[in-house]
């Protein structure tokens, strides 16, 4: 139980660490804002859009429960940490795809 509840909060700080470190350009003035003006998202299918919307819905509602558990449900802690690292593994891929496109 113990485990659980570490994983999550490591979970929790590095998710909300990598959000906080991509939004530094914006801040800095620096010229990538000036190139991510002139990219769009066009997709064929509008509920490709629905997944990221739903990790993230989850995100905040299993954040809310674990904070209000105080982090004493393993399984509920288990469940955040994989949002979590999904939610990772898709932000790393959109700065992957934003960077090729960028550069």
């Amino acid at each position: 139980m113990k485990i659980s509840r570490i994983a999550a909060k490591v979970m929790v700080r590095l998710l909300l660490f990598l959000v906080l470190l991509a939004l530094v350009p914006f801040f800095t003035g620096n010229t990538m804002n000036q190139q991510l003006h002139e990219i769009y998202i066009m997709t064929n299918n509008k509920w490709i859009l629905i997944f990221p919307i739903l990790l993230l819905i989850g995100f905040i509602t299993l954040l809310i429960t674990c904070t209000v558990q105080k982090y004493t449900k393993p399984d509920i802690n288990w469940l955040l940490v994989l949002n979590s690292v999904m939610l990772i593994a898709y932000g790393i891929s959109i700065y992957i795809r934003l960077s090729h496109l960028i550069k």
